[in-house]
């Protein structure tokens, strides 16, 4: 089998744990709702956006069924992602175009390029979503995207032959952590300031590639593919206090949400080693498919998902048993490599139960041609949909009215 990882250059990502998402779609109420008029509805969806390095795509995963439901394309030769904190976006990086491809979640469609440094390849967001860190491989450096205007905010230099993949953030948000292939190192920025404050040794032999963080913040585990290790590094002193065993070339990792498990890609073994954050030490072996490279967990802490670019495909694993229930392709000819999960709660606002509001009539032809509704409510056997804000149109049992309507 061939070596995907050993070495510098391999396709190494960050995944970004996402936290409660919110995406308010369609209908907005005629006027504000009277005491005891009904809630939102609202329905929670979770998806896995696994990247295809082959097809220069992002395969999405429906989690609750475990298919693909879409496929987005992208630059070319996409290694990492991560989804914003309010599950509204994904960021791709891609190696061979230079830039990162901003995807959104509601769409599933890219809805902005930004060019970054060379040979782009993790990326990580913090909490608070205003950043998006990426790592350049070929520049020695990492970018800051402001997601808010979707440029670049700082670029923040390694040094020479630093060579960067993986990195992730601190939970406060106040420092990055970044795995230095090319220094065996691991490089701490403070985000305050986009500047290195300290590097953190690996040890002799290492090639650190990917950093997972606790979600207390406490600890930050680095995947080294030179000895077949984890480091835990403590973060109050930045400095190593276990060195665990895994398989093979680790290279991707990712913690629970509870912070009792991470969970380790070992791209020649074929497995994932679970790993018992408390003792520091390995308590589960798993079993996925050809060359697994990266590891998302579910929100809720439930499942991992696990990408394996030689079997074109995605290994779900259960993480109460540690065994896995599903495999999903991708598809033949597929390389996928990154993955992120991203949790979407969709609000569609219900009608008020009182009587609809005092309105005025208009020819339907003066709101200037028809214009597809975004969404739609039942209220005493009619519809009403939006047009175009703040105008309105009736829907009867036996077609649409001649008649559009606002609010007074």
């Amino acid at each position: 089998m061939t070596d995907l990882s050993r070495g510098r250059g391999w396709r190494s990502l960050v995944r970004a744990s996402a936290a409660a998402a919110v995406v308010a779609i369609g209908l907005t109420p005629l006027a504000p709702p009277p005491a005891g008029a009904e809630t939102a509805a609202q329905r929670t969806r979770q998806k896995a956006y696994v990247v295809d390095s082959g097809a220069s795509k992002v395969a999405v995963v429906d989690v609750t069924t475990d298919t693909v439901t879409t496929t987005i394309p992208v630059g070319s030769s996409p290694n990492g992602v991560a989804v914003t904190p309010d599950g509204t976006r994904a960021y791709v990086t891609n190696n061979g175009s230079d830039d990162v491809s901003v995807i959104s979640t509601r769409t599933d469609t890219v809805t902005a390029t930004v060019p970054v440094g060379n040979s782009p390849f993790a990326v990580a967001v913090t909490p608070d979503g205003t950043r998006a860190y990426v790592t350049n491989f070929a520049s020695d450096n990492v970018s800051a995207i402001d997601t808010a205007t979707n440029t670049i905010a700082a670029t923040i230099s390694l040094g020479a032959g630093t060579n960067p993949e993986g990195l992730a953030i601190t939970p406060d948000g106040a420092r990055a952590y970044v795995a230095d292939t090319g220094k065996n190192t691991v490089s701490v920025i403070d985000t305050a300031t986009n500047t290195v404050t300290t590097t953190i040794p690996i040890g002799a032999g290492s090639v650190p590639v990917d950093v997972a963080i606790t979600p207390d913040g406490t600890r930050a585990y680095v995947a080294d593919i030179g000895t077949d290790t984890v480091s835990a590094i403590d973060t109050a002193t930045d400095t190593i206090i276990a060195t665990i065993p895994v398989g093979t070339n680790p290279v991707g990792l990712a913690i629970k949400p509870d912070g009792t498990r991470a969970y380790v890609a070992d791209n020649v073994s074929n497995n994932v080693s679970v790993i018992d954050t408390a003792a520091n030490a390995v308590v589960a072996t798993v079993p996925v498919g050809t060359a697994p490279l990266d590891v998302a967990i579910t929100p809720d802490g439930t499942h991992a998902y696990v990408t394996n670019f030689a079997s074109n495909n995605v290994s779900v694993i259960n993480t109460t048993t540690d065994t896995v229930i599903a495999t999903v392709p991708t598809g033949a000819g597929s390389r996928p490599v990154g993955v992120a999960v991203a949790r979407i709660i969709e609000v569609t606002p219900r009608l008020p139960s009182r009587p609809l509001p005092r309105i005025r009539t208009d020819v339907a032809q003066t709101m200037g041609g028809e214009i597809r509704p975004a969404q739609i409510a039942t209220r005493m056997g009619r519809r009403v949909e939006q047009w175009q804000a703040p105008h309105w149109r009736i829907v009867s049992d036996n077609g649409w009215t001649s008649r559009s309507i606002t609010r007074r």
